[in-house]
Parts: structure tokens; C-alpha cells; sequence
């Protein structure tokens, strides 16, 4: 197993609240780009930026661009065990998220995902 995707390198990485935020977020979402995820956590952009490179560079997420967009989903490339964490995770913490998926439903003028998307 690569360290990239021990567990002693997801917890670390997943060991910041906003991270955990986003990337559950994410996972419940299926994809959502920067502007999304700005707009329900409140947090300032180079915040949220920051935090993304941090995922993507430990492997929890990858990213594609359309456009001018630039979505995040989990990286399918993640070990089982770590999807299932993932998914435990979200399950059990649905009223933690609450608030952040009011603001994301409450977003107008979300951008439109191409129907042919990965």
C-alpha cells in the first residue's frame, strides 16, 4: 500500500475541520466546484483554496476543470476502506453538515454541469 493512502496519512490530512467539511461535502454532493464550496462553508476563498491543494495533494481528491470552473470530487482511486470511512463518516454526521448544505442548497446561480461529465 502507498503511503499516500495509509491511514496514518488520511487521518492526518482529514485532522483540520474544514477540510472534513469539504470533503464530506463533496462526497455528498458527488462534485462541487470552489465557488460551491466557499458559499457553504462562508470561508474566504484562499481558505478554501488552501485546504483543496491540501486534499488533492494527499490524494482524497482530484479535480477537473470545465471552463472557468474547477470541480472536486473523491478521488476513486482511494482504497475501499477509505471510501468506507468516508461514507460512515457522512452517515453519522449528517446534523454536523446541516447548516452547510442549507447554504449550498440556498446558492443561486450554481454553475451547470456538463451532462457528459466523467
Amino acid at each position: 500500500m502507498p503511503d499516500l493512502f495509509s491511514p496514518p496519512a488520511l487521518f492526518k490530512c482529514l485532522a483540520d475541520p474544514t477540510r472534513v467539511r469539504l470533503t464530506l461535502l463533496i462526497l455528498r454532493e458527488g462534485e462541487l466546484c470552489v465557488c460551491e464550496l466557499i458559499h457553504a462553508l462562508g470561508d474566504s476563498q484562499p481558505k478554501i483554496s488552501r485546504h483543496l491543494a491540501q486534499l488533492r495533494s494527499c490524494g482524497v481528491l482530484v479535480d477537473r476543470r470545465q471552463g472557468q470552473w474547477i470541480y472536486y470530487r473523491i478521488n476513486p482511486a482511494l482504497p475501499d476502506w477509505a471510501h468506507q470511512v468516508l461514507d460512515i463518516t457522512l452517515q453519522a454526521n449528517q446534523p454536523w453538515l446541516h447548516s452547510d448544505a442549507l447554504r449550498l442548497g440556498a446558492m443561486g446561480d450554481r454553475p451547470q454541469r456538463a451532462s457528459t461529465c466523467c
